[in-house]
């Protein structure tokens, strides 16, 4: 009988939005430089045999994941931006309904990276911020998205960020809107009644560390205008 292989969750990271170039080996070769590496795995299509936007990867200690991604969330492979946060927190992540339009956007603003940086302050998101762009050039449309874990901290971008100058351009934060809602946006009493009943069923660790995250823009200052 064939051994079964348990994988430590607390040392393991999920890397998603991966190029479909990326392999195995590429994912080991930029993970060793966070730690030493137990086993990288990208699962792959049944037929096709190309892998399927992401993976993961385990290392021989949490401490060594946790250095992981705070050093290489949204570092770009083949131009995409790669997600990477813990494994057993990722399966634990809801997507509530805080999300936020930025519009107005300097067309220099032209990385995600600089949006999770710069938003990534007031709180845990969902998924990795996306700049809107022409199909064709690929070039900036002038507006991004952000999806936070929590109100708390989509509330808290909302009252340091709206019209500050972010590039050389003040930008325009507000809650987005939903999708076939006609004109309907995210942030109703409605959605934080329902996310306020998920976080009571949230585990407390996951919990503590959303609190810290939302504690941290009370100390945020926004740069000067010009200095970006």
């Amino acid at each position: 009988m064939a051994q079964k292989f348990e994988r430590n969750q607390e040392a393991t990271v999920y890397i998603g939005n991966l190029d479909d170039r990326v392999t195995d080996e590429l994912i080991w070769e930029l993970m060793v430089q966070a730690g030493p590496v137990a086993n990288v795995h990208l699962p792959k299509d049944r037929v096709t045999q190309s892998t399927q936007g992401y993976g993961f990867c385990e290392f021989q200690s949490a401490e060594d994941a946790d250095y992981a991604v705070k050093t290489m969330n949204m570092v770009k492979l083949f131009g995409k931006p790669m997600r990477i946060n813990k494994s057993s927190t990722d399966k634990r992540m809801q997507d509530v309904g805080a999300k936020l339009f930025i519009g107005n956007l300097d067309p220099q603003v032209d990385d995600e990276k600089l949006l999770h940086d710069t938003f990534g302050v007031f709180g845990q998101m969902v998924r990795p911020p996306k700049i809107a762009r022409d199909s064709v050039s690929g070039n900036s449309k002038g507006f991004a998205f952000v999806s936070y874990a929590t109100f708390e901290a989509a509330d808290a971008a909302i009252e340091a960020m709206n019209g500050q100058y972010f590039a050389n351009k003040p930008v325009a934060v507000n809650f987005a809107f939903k999708k076939d809602a006609r004109g309907e946006r995210h942030g109703s009493a409605a959605e934080r009644l329902l996310a306020a009943q998920a976080q009571k069923n949230m585990p407390g660790e996951q919990q503590q560390q959303q609190q810290q995250q939302y504690q941290q823009y009370q100390q945020y200052q926004p740069p000067p205008p010009q200095q970006w």
